[in-house]
């Protein structure tokens, strides 16, 4: 019997990734993310999908981010009781990210209902922190490498794929056909996390494409730092940094505590990291050495650096300071979370900075910021745009153009096809078309909603 894709996110955008791969009346899902950025892809989570919950038989996901497990508590609210298979670390990972999703969720769904802001009375939350805690009973771990049956006769074995703790690609044999999923991958050169591992044979090939048409620069971040906090420093600003709990929170405390071991910038500039979820993933790392680059010592410097936020009232005091500093708050793009008081608070002055870590997703206040708007809207109030705001180019988990390439070339053969996934339209061609020039393997953009069989 034949083996089919069906393509319900991450096909002509860069976030919900969800395929759903069926053979012999079973249905399995590959990743379970929730769609971000644009309003228009937002209300696409509250669009059911077009498989009852109750009728899909597996979940596996790639990694913890919510562009690809953000829907899970969802889907387990509406029936899903099967497994869901993951790393330990992204099994660990999901237990910070997940309840903190409904959490933030049943914020400003109250939010709205107190400033009657929504045209739906009462504005409700897409899922729970409760919601959320539930689900992650389904979760069931594998190391890398160790084959599992996900449903039987079906097999799947996980490849490490960098990017962040616990990611990995998958691996999918069934009807004999090996799918492999790249899930995100990370860089060859990340200072915090692994190279991906080289893939294995396949027929198929899902690879993302978030960064399809772009390369890294050559610099590394302690190059692009260095020079932004030094002036920060010598002229008492206060610097926002919105940071991805998970990776790039991370990331920005190591080339910091580099930064001032090198006495390339004060070795007194305060730092603070705002974000409980980010201080739980940082501890996270401590319970999975080896599955990153840092050694005991470097994870104790980096720490040891940082003053970590944890409460509501510890927040607020950081109003209260005077003289330069570094504030790290999630979310990433600016969205939500404790970074927009932040903003909202320092934007408006001439000597501070606010350093955006990486890809913007188009539609969120990160891009507008990115962009160069001088007014964007956050809590309810149009707040001006007078700090600097800078891009740091060096800050992507994402492999680039030349490096997903250079993935796909270690294949042992070529494979029948290649789907290009998890990119905006502009990078998936972009890369759909070197991979038919470099490469010359037959590879093509799917479209939302599109089912192909194999």
């Amino acid at each position: 019997m034949s083996v089919s894709i069906t393509f319900l996110g991450a096909a002509g955008t860069v976030t919900g990734s969800k395929y759903l791969v069926q053979h012999a009346g079973q249905q399995l899902l590959v990743d379970c993310g929730l769609f971000q950025g644009y309003k228009s892809l937002r209300e696409m989570n509250w669009e059911p999908l077009p498989v009852p919950a109750s009728r899909i038989d597996a979940v596996v996901l790639t990694h913890a981010h919510l562009d690809h497990s953000g829907y899970l508590p969802l889907l387990a609210r509406q029936g899903y009781a099967g497994a869901v298979h993951c790393t330990a670390g992204t099994r660990d990972l999901c237990g910070i990210l997940l309840p903190d999703s409904g959490h933030l969720q049943e914020e400003e769904a109250s939010y709205l209902n107190r400033h009657r802001l929504s045209r739906h009375d009462p504005a409700l939350p897409l899922y729970t922190r409760l919601d959320a805690v539930h689900s992650l009973r389904l979760l069931q771990a594998h190391p890398l490498h160790q084959p599992f049956e996900p449903l039987p006769g079906w097999r799947a074995r996980f490849f490490g794929a960098g990017h962040i703790l616990g990611a990995a690609s998958v691996l999918l044999e069934v009807g004999g056909q090996r799918i492999l999923f790249s899930g995100d991958l990370g860089r060859p050169d990340d200072p915090l996390m692994l190279p991906p591992e080289a893939p294995p044979a396949a027929d198929v090939v899902l690879v993302e494409s978030t960064y399809g048409d772009r390369e890294h620069p050559a610099l590394c971040m302690e190059d692009e730092l260095a020079p932004a906090l030094t002036h920060l420093a010598a002229h008492g600003g206060v610097a926002v940094v919105p940071v991805f709990a998970v990776g790039r929170a991370q990331q920005l405390m190591l080339a910091i505590a580099r930064l001032k071991a090198q006495n390339r910038i004060p070795a007194n500039l305060p730092v603070y990291l705002d974000s409980p979820m980010a201080v739980s993933a940082t501890q996270l790392l401590g319970e999975h050495m080896g599955a990153h680059r840092l050694t005991a010592a470097e994870l104790h410097t980096m720490t040891q650096g940082t003053t970590l936020v944890r409460t509501t009232d510890e927040s607020k005091a950081l109003a209260r300071l005077h003289g330069p500093r570094v504030i790290l708050a999630a979310s990433g793009m600016a969205t939500g979370g404790r970074v927009l008081h932040h903003l909202a608070l320092h934007a408006g002055h001439h000597r501070n900075l606010i350093l955006l870590t990486g890809y913007q997703t188009p539609g969120t206040r990160g891009a507008r910021l990115a962009a160069g708007e001088k007014s964007v809207r956050m809590l309810g109030q149009e707040v001006a745009i007078r700090a600097k705001v800078q891009q740091l180019h060096s800050a992507s988990a994402h492999a680039d153009a030349t490096q997903l390439i250079g993935w796909l070339g270690q294949m042992p053969s070529a494979p029948g096809k290649v789907f290009v996934v998890h990119g905006d339209m502009g990078a998936s061609d972009a890369l759909r078309q070197r991979i038919e020039h470099t490469l010359h393997w037959r590879a093509q953009v799917p479209h939302a909603g599109a089912s192909y069989t194999l």
